[in-house]
């Protein structure tokens, strides 16, 4: 053996080797990254170059059954009347299948699923402003099926008045919701002088304002919007929005503090109070303020979690992973999908306790594949773990995937 293989690590073979057993047992996901991993080393010339496309091959078959492993489960989710978690799996199982059968069926469901154009209404999104001010449009399928896809998360009544505001509106919701805020500004404000003095669009300018850190001029939206409609949610989550932004907490409590009655003990508001105090340094007044909120309101996910996160702020970490854990345990009842956040949280918290154990390892691995922009991370603490079980041989394999993704490691 030359001294360089001494130290080059595993093969691309025996990774190729793994995923096969993985993918023998229906383990797509974990094959698939031990494919990646063995195509790594060979494209990096650890191994024979002959074998890469046998390797794309492999990984394609993978993301396959990946794909038909997630069409499966939406139809689950989909039979238990969950359809926003439904549309995301379908979604994904799309982006992995390169066959044109499963596709289309895909695309047949997700259109079950999700919220679907009033028949014969055509929409046109991708807007074009001129140099003297004046639009042009052109149909573009992906803008139409994005806005009716935003507007399916929203309540019936907010819904069906975006769906009256006309296509600059449309356009301009699209552009804000895919970050072109500049864009979506000049659409809004144009959709305002279109639509009746008494629409919401004021709030979505606003919005951008916010993300332009035009802070005072979405404010004065805002102040106005609210004073002709009191009783809006929609306006005070908007208004507590830009205060945040802006660091000015206490501001949006005061407001908060002040809102007519009829809504001031409703968990939306009640929450932007919670988030306030939060974020104004008073963790104590929204811990009570939240325990408050579970027993008047039921215990509802996004309470507990909030619930949680003031927790930890706290320093009370076997009250917060109790209550991460009792969301685990609810999804786990209603065999519905694990929030990533969550499940990080309590991997995290279960780790620096010392929890080195094969559940919390468990969790690590399963969010490789849930959550892919965290991957880095993930890896990292499945070696920690290995590490800590004895296991050196995983443990470095694992340190290196962070690696690859992440740099060195820096403590």
């Amino acid at each position: 053996m030359g001294f360089l293989k001494l130290f080059s690590g595993k093969g691309p073979e025996e990774y190729e080797k793994k995923g096969d057993r993985y993918f023998e047992i229906g383990e797509f996901g974990a094959a698939k990254l031990e494919y990646e991993t063995a195509l790594n080393k060979t494209d990096k010339g650890s191994g024979d170059t002959d074998s890469a496309g046998r390797l794309r091959d492999k990984i394609t078959a993978s993301r396959e059954g990946l794909a038909r492993q997630h069409r499966e489960n939406a139809e689950r989710l989909r039979e238990s009347g969950d359809d926003e978690e439904a549309s995301e799996l379908l979604a994904l199982a799309l982006e992995l299948t390169q066959d044109p059968e499963l596709s289309a069926a895909i695309e047949e469901e997700l259109g079950r699923t999700r919220p679907t154009a009033p028949r014969g209404e055509s929409l046109s999104l991708a807007v074009n402003i001129e140099e003297d001010g004046s639009l042009t449009t052109e149909e573009e399928i992906d803008d139409e099926e994005y806005f009716f896809a935003l507007c399916g998360a929203l309540d019936d009544e907010i819904r069906e008045a975006y769906h009256g505001y006309g296509d600059t509106f449309r356009a301009g919701y699209v552009a804000l919701n895919r970050g072109d805020y500049g864009l979506a500004a000049t659409l809004f404000s144009q959709a305002i002088e279109e639509n009746s003095p008494d629409s919401v669009i004021p709030l979505e300018l606003a919005t951008a304002y916010l993300n332009l850190e035009r802070y005072e001029e979405g404010l004065s939206l805002v102040e106005g919007f609210l004073g002709d409609h009191p009783h809006s949610v929609h306006g005070y989550h908007t208004l507590c929005e830009i205060l945040w932004a802006s660091e000015r907490p206490g501001d949006a409590l005061d407001r908060l503090l002040s809102c007519p009655a009829a809504i001031a003990d409703t968990p939306p508001i009640m929450d932007l109070k919670g988030q306030s105090l939060g974020r104004a340094g008073k963790n104590q007044e929204a811990y009570t303020l939240y325990q408050e909120m579970l027993q008047s309101h039921g215990r509802d996910e996004k309470t507990i979690m909030a619930l949680a996160a003031v927790c930890e702020r706290l320093g009370k970490t076997d009250e917060a992973l109790d209550l991460y854990g009792e969301i685990m345990e609810q999804c786990r009842s209603c065999r519905t999908r694990i929030n990533p956040f969550v499940k990080q949280r309590y991997a995290d918290i279960s780790l620096e306790r010392g929890d080195y154990s094969t559940q919390t390892l468990g969790l690590y691995i399963s969010l490789i594949e849930e959550n892919p922009e965290g991957r880095g991370y993930y890896f990292q603490k499945v070696g920690d773990i290995y590490a800590a079980m004895g296991n050196d041989r995983e443990a470095r394999r694992y340190r290196q995937f962070a690696e690859d993704l992440t740099g060195p490691r820096v403590d």
